[in-house]
């Protein structure tokens, strides 16, 4: 994609899934930025309506409560700030004040982040490229009063701020540097004749990295890569030269696949799921994982293993039904471009990269795509293989059942009741970030957005945890809820899909009954706002017995003076 084509995007009428507003601030001019974005937003079905500041006002229009960014009320301001200008500034700053030039600058990043708080707006920063400007040589690079010293530092700083504060993220720019170079990010004929800093080749990969930001935050992201076998995640066929001689490991072009594995296992180690989709005999292809000294990935790393002689369409659906997740959020790595095409007719939301031919470019290629952007990390992600490896168990388990409450009773299910605390916040922001299908209204929150949340009094979060006899859910399921006078009213109700037709929502229903009695509540309200991913729970309130409103349907009503609870196969444990 060019930035001609994203520029005819402007002008192209589409439906948008979401429609959001953004602020553009820089110190160089932004017209070229702003157009590549919005452009780039439209290919994601996202409508954003742009404010750019004018040029070089970044500081004014954050500090003036008057100035037009704070009447705008974004929920996004960009903000990109040059490299060369920032030279500029270090030049001119006092040479006894040049050692504290990044700490300095660090501030009134702070202070921008805590006015966009004011504004209930989500910072994206662009941190800096980093040129030598060649006034120390090598040695600028351990010299605290140098610019690229300086520069690294505030990268450093910059880097932290983002770890440690919500609402703050990094546009990765140095990461785009170390990839391209320099000379194909920044025009230097531009620069000097129209203070415009990007060149129009580089200006829609940078917008690509600013939409998947925000796309992510709309719980828009990747969430298991599903892998081949023969000459992707190895070199060779194992059927066919044995597991003594497929290629991987420290030689050749062996070294190409177990970088791959390396990459893949550092994936699944932060949350994405691994799966095997590959046309061969099971007990062969496992060889390796379990046998070979030098594979990376092994079988514990693998949450659904599919290998067969059905076709890859047929297996990954497989998948899908174990994981109870949605297609667009699957990713298929396959080096046949025949298999390829096949999944991408019969299987369009499933991103399906075309690989290079060389094994070599596999993984650049791969990265260069930025597949798996996150908006958020918690230490439960570690465990998720696990968790899929046992519902493949519940899965398998339920073939010998023909009744579907003995299946339910035999797992012996469990569930933790209790109110949102330091622990589970993050898991409760990340599911409100994560869940699409069964999220009844679609609310965000971050953690800092959500801890505000629950401190209001007339708020409560709970948040439901289940165990069985094959493992622990963990925390899969979220009240939001407000209490109106007589009515407890469920602004959000977020559940993982993993749980869908275990009884968790009824059980759900009848500890939130008692709940709203022990408030002094004699009807519980919600509301169902449909998105184009959320039509699971269309029916929810409905199947549950709530009644809609005759002005509104999209409110309903349960009066709870007659509520007889569901029969459910899940205990309360403390």
């Amino acid at each position: 994609m060019n930035f001609n084509s994203l520029k005819k995007n402007l002008k192209k009428e589409f439906s948008p899934k979401h429609q959001l507003k953004m602020a553009i601030l820089g110190d160089t001019a932004t017209q070229f930025l702003s157009t590549a974005i919005v452009g780039y937003a439209v290919e994601e079905a996202i409508k954003l309506d742009v404010y750019e500041a004018p040029y070089n006002q970044i500081a004014l229009q954050f500090k003036n409560p008057m100035s037009d960014l704070h009447g705008f009320k974004p929920n996004y301001i960009l903000i990109f700030e040059a490299e060369t200008k920032l030279k500029d500034d270090f030049y001119k700053t006092p040479t006894e004040e040049k050692n504290s030039f990044a700490k300095q600058k660090i501030e009134t990043v702070k202070e921008y982040s805590s006015i966009a708080k004011q504004l209930g707006a989500t910072i994206l920063y662009f941190n800096f490229c980093e040129v030598n400007d060649g006034v120390y040589g090598n040695y600028a690079a351990q010299y605290p009063e140098s610019f690229i010293y300086q520069c690294r530092e505030l990268n450093f700083e910059l880097s932290k701020l983002a770890s440690e504060t919500t609402g703050f993220y990094l546009v990765d720019l140095l990461s785009q540097q170390n990839k391209y170079g320099i000379n194909f990010i920044k025009d230097n004929q531009l620069l000097i004749q129209a203070d415009m800093y990007f060149t129009l080749d580089f200006l829609p990969l940078i917008a690509k990295n600013v939409i998947d930001i925000i796309k992510v935050r709309l719980g828009d992201l990747k969430k298991c890569l599903i892998l081949d076998l023969d000459n992707t995640t190895w070199g060779g066929i194992i059927g066919d030269d044995g597991i003594n001689n497929i290629q991987i490991g420290g030689l050749g072009i062996g070294k190409a696949f177990t970088k791959l594995q390396y990459w893949a296992k550092e994936l699944k180690n932060r949350g994405i799921i691994l799966c095997v989709a590959s046309k061969n005999t099971e007990s062969i292809a496992l060889e390796p994982f379990q046998q070979h000294q030098e594979m990376v990935l092994k079988e514990d790393d693998i949450s659904v293993f599919m290998a067969n002689w059905d076709n890859k369409v047929t297996n990954i659906q497989k998948i899908q039904e174990i994981l109870n997740i949605g297609f667009d959020s699957m990713v298929f790595l396959d080096d046949n471009p025949f298999e390829r095409e096949m999944v991408k007719q019969n299987l369009p939301l499933v991103t399906v990269p075309d690989l290079p031919e060389n094994p070599a470019e596999y993984l650049d290629y791969v990265n260069s795509l930025n597949l798996f952007e996150a908006a958020n990390v918690t230490q439960l992600d570690n465990k998720r293989t696990v968790q899929y490896k046992e519902e493949a168990n519940r899965v398998k388990a339920k073939t010998y059942f023909d009744n579907e409450d003995a299946f339910l009773q035999s797992l012996a299910m469990t569930c933790k009741v209790e109110a949102i605390s330091p622990f589970s916040l993050p898991r409760i922001a990340q599911l409100s970030l994560r869940s699409n299908q069964f999220n009844l209204r679609t609310i965000r929150f971050d953690e800092e957005s959500l801890s505000n949340y629950s401190n209001n009094p007339n708020h409560k979060v709970i948040s439901f945890s289940l165990k069985d006899k094959y493992g622990d859910y963990g925390l899969i399921a979220a009240l939001f809820l407000e209490k109106r006078a007589e009515e407890l009213f469920i602004e959000n109700w977020i559940m993982s899909c993993r749980v869908l037709k275990r009884g968790m929502e009824k059980f759900t229903l009848n500890y939130l009954v008692e709940f709203a009695k022990s408030l002094g509540c004699s009807k519980i309200g919600g509301q169902y706002l449909a998105t184009p991913k959320n039509a699971l729970v269309k029916e929810h309130y409905k199947d549950l017995g709530f009644l809609a409103n005759q002005a509104d349907d999209s409110y309903w009503s349960l009066d709870i003076a007659n509520y007889q609870p569901f029969e459910v196969q899940i205990q309360t444990t403390i």
